[in-house]
């Protein structure tokens, strides 16, 4: 798989499928989230709101991953994973960001899909310090061995985490 780094808006970004750092109710929210449910309009949260809820309020336990049409995107698809909140690293936050990655990796391949961009998931909000985050993300990229997706891109919304993506691959 051929992996690279870009700063850019994901909203914009020509591949098969753009990963939303989402909430568990998948009902959009701020950041990337926020982002993804404006550029892609009312009819992500419709296809959003037609998941099956897996308890009360939760369409999308975290760690895990769910995939929909991307609507007014230039992606075909949203996989919508979501990412752990940070609260020290002792309470499986580093096993539910990898589980992350390796679910919209699965469901990517599942649909035979040839390109995905992810986001740094977890670190807004969510408060997942970067350097960990890439490590993972970096590290579940480069395992995967599935035959899809064939690109993956990084897309960072800054200069900084670029850096940071591009010093890991680096390693």
């Amino acid at each position: 798989m051929q992996i690279h780094v870009q700063v850019a808006d994901i909203t914009t970004l020509d591949v098969d499928a753009i990963v939303n750092a989402a909430n568990a109710t998948l009902r959009g929210g701020g950041g990337v989230d926020g982002a993804i449910h404006r550029a892609a309009g009312p009819g992500l949260l419709a296809a959003c709101r037609a998941l099956p809820e897996t308890s009360p309020g939760v369409r999308c336990p975290t760690g895990e991953a769910r995939i929909t049409a991307g609507f007014a995107l230039r992606a075909r698809y949203v996989i919508h994973a979501v990412g752990p909140v940070w609260r020290g690293g002792a309470d499986g936050e580093p096993q539910q960001l990898a589980a992350c990655y390796r679910n919209s990796l699965r469901l990517a391949g599942d649909n035979r899909l040839t390109s995905i961009a992810f986001p740094a998931i977890s670190c807004g909000i969510y408060g997942y310090p970067p350097e960990a985050a890439v490590a993972i993300a970096v590290h579940e990229a480069r395992r995967w061995t599935g035959p899809a997706p064939q690109r993956l891109v990084f897309c960072c919304f800054d200069a900084a985490m670029a850096d940071r993506f591009e010093h890991e691959l680096a390693a």
